[in-house]
């Protein structure tokens, strides 16, 4: 049985899919865009929602496994990656970045996807 969780957005419903999924001991958390004037800001921000997701279904941010940043503009890959760096530093999940096409709202910089497995007794 899984255990999907809704962040209440409209596009859940037309594209068919949640904020995030729990499997047993495992989370999903689907792609999640933040706010701010530039990439640095708007993965901090992503990185943020993705903590709150995180904090709210049981899991901490120690116990992620993999994170993937998705950028619109490759030449400020740099400034999301340092973002990145200054909130899983120690936690060092393995991690991927890879450059999509511009999102479908062209204020979105960047997207954060992440994966955490419960390695403690709720």
């Amino acid at each position: 049985m899984h255990t999907r969780i809704s962040s209440g957005s409209p596009w859940e419903s037309s594209v068919g899919y949640s904020r995030a999924v729990i499997a047993g001991d495992t989370i999903y958390i689907s792609g999640t865009a933040g706010e701010g004037p530039d990439v640095y800001r708007q993965t901090l921000s992503a990185l943020a929602s993705v903590t709150t997701v995180l904090a709210e279904s049981g899991f901490e941010l120690s116990e992620v496994v993999q994170s993937r940043l998705v950028v619109a503009d490759f030449e400020n890959w740099e400034d999301a990656a340092r973002a990145h760096g200054e909130v899983y530093g120690e936690v060092k999940p393995a991690f991927s970045l890879v450059h999509a096409l511009p999102f479908v709202d062209a204020e979105i910089l960047v997207e954060v996807e992440c994966i955490a497995v419960r390695h403690r007794a709720v």
